[in-house]
């Protein structure tokens, strides 16, 4: 599988427009790079640029970028809220998908000494890629920023790892290195005071502050989040003061805790957070961990839709009080997604259903097996939400909470599965379209045509294990939940019987095609024993229903 690193370089440029585009014009002119986002600051005057690609693309149009840069941005006339000590100020390469932080720190160096070596630019490699430990933390690399290169450069401990050990006026020095992914971030204050905002990111950041303890000795007072990195400042385009955050690790502290520990230090010390910054990407997962999280302190179902996720921690943060805050532009597995990669759960219900009853043998019975199980327990799951919110049910929430979000991973992953269906009868009918002219030719489709088939067996019967799994849920809710929705936990579970149904017929069709008895013999069993199953449940769970119903 392709390897997919990220590349995030600062350019010392957040105002021309016209020098930022020619830079990201050049990262863009090398193919196999894929520009994922340009975030500018005025106040800053500093561009974060983010990009991805295999680790020849990344390392060729980090190149560019780092010469167009050179080329069009003068250090000496430089001035910015934000620390920075060249044209292109640091550039890291970030893992993303089947790459590794060796394969990260291979492309820092490569890029390090070619930038070095035809740019005549010093390079710092920091973070994984480091050559000394003092030089792993950038902040020590870049500290003294641009005004004191000059005298900095001299010392024997910071000759530069390439590149000449002369201060660069124009272009400064660069720092380039592998690291784990970081989320850039800031909590807006109602301060316009830098001191003030300094002493709520002093109280966060793990570094903390520097206290005199009862002996008049200094001493190091840590502050509330681990893997933090922070400062204050001010934005004069905003008109606020910020605590600017660097989260070097989300799993030891994630977005949320950051936030919610500024909101404790300001109020603390008689300020407001009345919002927040992302700059460049985040993770999903980060922005779904803070949308329960909201939701949790609330008592209220977590249960709900990864697009309400969202939009409860874009309001919780105040992520688009300065700016509008695009999920598909500032979440990186969404802009890595391929428009085309879902073309049917992407229709509208009526295009849906125009589609599978054109002349077209796709979408079929196995695409709307999986839709049928997807809307069944999204009835079932309605049914967790609707008794998690219910008057006089307040110590139950959590329970039904519980109950919905199993429901919303089922019917995510059934969803899935309507597209999954039909690119798995497009490679049977690939696999019957190839030439078999020769003997070889005839061998190699007989191939293609058998792992298609034992793909598209494979398929349905996941759709019918979701699809039985999600009868606990709907069960459950038939059971205990509001009274009031019995009836629809009763369609709930109409929907995902014929699921299981529909998802088995196709199983014993694709499974006649099949040359492998043992298998075949096995999955039908299989199959059989989870049919049984489920019309036994939806007939435990319509009595329930009747009963309830009278």
């Amino acid at each position: 599988m392709k390897k997919i690193i990220e590349c995030v370089p600062n350019f010392s440029e957040g105002r021309d427009m016209n020098i930022i585009k020619q830079i990201t014009d050049a990262i863009e002119s090398v193919e196999g790079a894929r520009l994922l986002n340009v975030d500018p600051g005025k106040g800053t005057n500093r561009t974060v640029v983010t990009f991805v690609g295999d680790e020849n693309a990344v390392v060729e149009a980090a190149y560019k970028a780092i010469t167009k840069a050179a080329e069009l941005i003068d250090m000496s006339k430089h001035k910015g809220e934000h620390p920075r000590f060249g044209a292109t100020d640091v550039c890291p390469f970030i893992p993303i998908a089947n790459a590794t932080m060796e394969d990260c720190i291979a492309c820092a160096k490569e890029l390090g000494e070619r930038v070095g070596h035809t740019l005549h630019i010093p390079v710092y490699l920091y973070e994984y890629a480091a050559s000394a430990p003092h030089r792993k933390n950038l902040a020590s690399i870049r500290a003294g920023e641009y005004e004191g290169i000059a005298q900095k450069i001299k010392l024997p401990e910071w000759k530069p790892d390439f590149g000449p050990a002369l201060f660069n006026e124009r272009n400064g020095n660069i720092a380039v290195g592998a690291r784990d992914f970081l989320v850039a971030y800031n909590a807006n204050l109602n301060t316009t005071s830098v001191r003030r905002a300094n002493s709520v990111a002093f109280d966060v950041r793990e570094a903390g502050r520097k206290v005199k303890n009862d002996k008049g000795e200094e001493v190091n007072e840590p502050g509330a989040c681990k893997a933090v990195k922070g400062i204050g400042w001010y934005i004069p385009e905003y008109g606020v003061a910020q605590v600017s955050m660097n989260l070097t690790n989300i799993n030891t502290t994630p977005v949320h805790v950051a936030f919610d520990a500024c909101v404790t230090s300001a109020y603390n010390r008689g300020m407001r957070v009345t919002g927040s910054e992302l700059v460049g990407l985040i993770p999903l997962n980060a922005m779904l961990d803070a949308g329960k999280y909201f939701l949790e302190k609330q008592q209220r179902s977590t249960g709900v839709s990864e697009d309400e996720l969202i939009k409860i921690a874009i309001k919780s943060m105040g992520l688009d009080e300065l700016t509008p805050f695009d999920p598909g532009k500032r979440i990186i597995e969404y802009t890595l997604q391929d428009a085309n990669s879902s073309p049917l759960v992407n229709m509208s219900l009526k295009k849906f259903a125009d589609e599978t009853a054109s002349e077209s043998p796709a979408p079929g019975g196995g695409s709307i097996a999986a839709y049928l199980g997807a809307l069944g327990i999204s009835l079932g799951t309605m049914v967790a939400n609707l008794s998690s919110h219910k008057k006089g049910w307040d110590d139950r929430w959590k329970e039904f909470s519980d109950w919905a979000e199993k429901g919303q991973a089922i019917k995510d992953q059934l969803i899935k599965m309507v597209d999954e269906d039909t690119r798995a009868f497009n490679k049977i009918m690939d696999a019957l379209g190839l030439p078999k002219s020769t003997d070889t030719e005839k061998t190699m489709r007989k191939q293609a045509i058998q792992e298609a088939t034992h793909y598209a067996i494979e398929i349905p019967l996941r759709v019918m294990q979701l699809s039985l799994s999600s009868f606990d849920i709907i069960k459950a809710m038939a059971e205990t939940g509001n009274p009031n929705s019995v009836s629809d936990a009763g369609v709930g579970a109409l929907c995902a019987r014929s699921a299981v149904y529909g998802a088995y017929l196709n199983v014993k069709i694709n499974a006649a095609g099949y040359e492998d008895k043992a298998y075949v013999e096995q999955t039908l069993k299989h199959a059989n024993e989870m049919l049984t199953k489920t019309f036994e449940l939806e007939k435990q769970v319509l009595e329930i229903v009747n009963n309830k119903i009278g």
